[in-house]
């Protein structure tokens, strides 16, 4: 075990700190996004080159994936997510004070890969849980992370209008100082995992051991791959249509379309509590017909935003519904690798993201909107037919899916 009280029970009210953690260090990666323009007026960078900024990011992110998350099975994780927080903090002060576009890549590209702390929070909210309570406990925490996700935008841009780009970074960066001597205080103090003694490079092996050894960490990499591909073929593309005339709405009204992402995120996190009863396979089922289903709606765009905005909820509410169960399903099956077990699945899902966005633009310059929407609910189908392969292999009852 992790912790002192490792498997004792989460309280509420620590769920509720690993949330807004969580909320505010996904965030970081996601304030860029409207702040482009600026920061290439700012620092003399060319408008096609800028997007290196969140490029960087990404990369980032995906080696902390690879890199820092599986350090939670060996490390102290209290240490390791103060740590990470701290250093965060320094991060985006890099990005906030930058002069040279050199280096406000390589604070972005510090900022991604330290932003993996959220996996290190899931992993360690996980193994804090009771095994009853475990998916309740990851539908709280990640209910944060989608918030982060969805509402940066809106966050830096209301302080940029304010004082400027710069101002959003050195901001953040105050709060994760302020939330690093607060996790310091509060954190449970861990003891030796059972990892400990292992060396770094064995510890990296081991992780890639993980996916031969547990069929479920297979299944549910393949469900992250195709969700989150499938939510960003939406997000990535949605700003063209809704941009152009005859809609030519603007980028503050566009960005509204992410409160309903968010409200319909938030109501899955009790996704969780079904896992934890056994339904986890049939959630999993059930909210993969619905991200099918939202895409009918969706392509009503020209029709009525209140369509989109109905197929938004749908989407993102089967989307969370799938990650949640997805993440109690693998540390389930082995509480001891949690940090391991989380890092590799949320690997396919940055996969995932990147090439649902490409695909997505690719698409929309061919076929439109209507070839967007034929893409997104091919996704989903593929997920369901996944989903249907692997429910006829199960030779439990598909409720019983903790077992499995």
């Amino acid at each position: 075990m992790t912790s002192d009280s490792a498997g004792r029970g989460l309280s509420p009210a620590m769920a509720l700190l690993f949330a807004l953690t969580c909320g505010l260090s996904v965030a970081n990666i996601y304030f860029a996004q409207p702040l482009l323009d600026a920061m290439a007026q700012d620092l003399g960078i060319a408008p096609a080159a800028i997007g290196m900024v969140v490029t960087f990011t990404q990369i980032g992110y995906a080696f902390g994936l690879i890199l820092i998350v599986p350090l939670g099975d060996l490390w102290d994780r209290r240490r390791l997510i103060v740590g990470q927080t701290v250093l965060s903090a320094i991060g985006l002060v890099i990005v906030g004070t930058a002069t040279h576009a050199a280096v406000l890549l390589a604070g972005m590209a510090l900022v991604g890969v330290l932003a993996v702390v959220v996996q290190v929070l899931v992993a360690f909210a996980a193994t804090l849980a009771t095994p009853a309570e475990r998916g309740r406990a990851i539908g709280t925490v990640t209910s944060g992370v989608v918030a982060g996700i969805l509402l940066a935008r809106f966050a830096s841009g209301a302080l940029a209008d304010i004082g400027g780009w710069r101002l959003v970074y050195l901001i953040s960066a105050g709060l994760m100082l302020a939330m690093a001597a607060l996790l310091l205080r509060v954190l449970p103090r861990g003891r030796p995992s059972a990892s400990a003694g292992s060396s770094y490079l064995s510890l990296l092996r081991s992780t890639a051991t993980l996916f031969v050894d547990e069929p479920i960490l297979r299944e549910r990499a393949l469900f992250a791959f195709l969700i989150f591909a499938d939510l960003n073929v939406f997000w990535t593309s949605i700003v063209l249509p809704l941009a152009a005339p005859p809609l030519a709405l603007s980028h503050t009204t566009i960005g509204l379309l992410g409160i309903a992402g968010f409200a319909g995120a938030l109501a899955a996190r009790h996704a969780g509590r079904l896992a934890d009863l056994g339904w986890g396979q049939r959630t999993t089922g059930l909210s993969l017909m619905l991200m099918l289903a939202a895409w009918a709606p969706i392509a009503c765009l020209q029709s009525s935003l209140w369509f989109v905005v109905a197929g938004v909820i749908m989407l993102d509410f089967g989307l969370q519904a799938v990650h949640v169960t997805s993440q109690s399903l693998i540390v389930a099956a082995r509480p001891d690798a949690a940090s391991r077990l989380v890092g590799g699945y949320m690997v396919f899902y940055s996969i995932g993201s990147a090439v649902g966005a490409i695909a997505s633009t690719m698409v929309y310059a061919m076929a439109g909107w209507s070839g967007v929407c034929m893409l997104g609910a091919g996704i989903s189908a593929a997920a369901l037919l996944v989903w249907v392969i692997i429910a006829s292999r199960t030779q439990v009852p598909a409720d019983c899916a903790l077992t499995h």
